[in-house]
């Protein structure tokens, strides 16, 4: 019922209550030294982009540290080859507006940078990211404007980082591709050739 949605900023403000002095305090527009450490910890981070067609989010990963700090308004971020969608790259064409949530493994709190980035493809810096004898396809260079942590509770009540559960009984990426295809695509064979294809081509 209309009644029950919330469309005004004063009903949110009412709903959640004043922001606490240490969730202001936190957010900088440089990547503090701790801030800083958080990053070269994380092996793993999640895009945002928008872009004319819609929204994007989608993984990065690779070793820890695997985005660098360039200064302290600037970071680079590799990006590698993949499905080739390029969805977050297509965003960026048009709205240069980015954001990543770092995850760092065992420990609850996350971090979060704002800001926008350009495509780059020069040499000297794909040189950098050589990883297994091969550059990335092109790295974001992103001009940092926010940068904060985000406060453990999301993983605490998630029990990410918790001893592994069963692994959940899912349908596989072959399932999924068979059914979507009216079996076009064999499930089975996809599936047993998909972790040799991952090893050759993760870089």
């Amino acid at each position: 019922m209309p009644t029950h949605i919330i469309s005004t900023t004063e009903q949110l403000d009412a709903l959640y209550g004043e922001v606490g002095a240490a969730s202001r305090i936190k957010e900088t527009n440089t990547i503090h030294p701790h801030y800083r450490a958080m990053i070269a910890a994380s092996p793993f981070a999640v895009l945002a982009t928008s872009g004319p067609d819609g929204l994007d989010a989608s993984p990065r990963g690779d070793p820890a540290g695997f985005v660098v700090v360039e200064d302290e308004t600037t970071l680079l971020l590799p990006e590698r080859r993949g499905n080739n969608r390029v969805d977050s790259l297509r965003n960026l064409l048009s709205d240069p507006r980015m954001a990543l949530l770092f995850l760092i493994p065992g420990l609850g709190e996350t971090l979060r940078v704002n800001g926008r980035a350009t495509i780059s493809v020069a040499p000297d810096l794909l040189d950098r990211f050589v990883m297994q004898g091969k550059p990335p396809n092109c790295v974001l260079v992103i001009k940092v404007e926010s940068v904060f942590f985000q406060c453990a509770r999301a993983i605490q009540r998630s029990g990410l980082w918790l001893p592994a559960h069963e692994r959940p009984r899912l349908p596989t990426p072959g399932q999924i591709l068979e059914a979507l295809t009216e079996s076009a695509i064999d499930g089975r064979q996809y599936d047993a050739e998909l972790p040799a294809r991952q090893r050759a081509t993760l870089y």
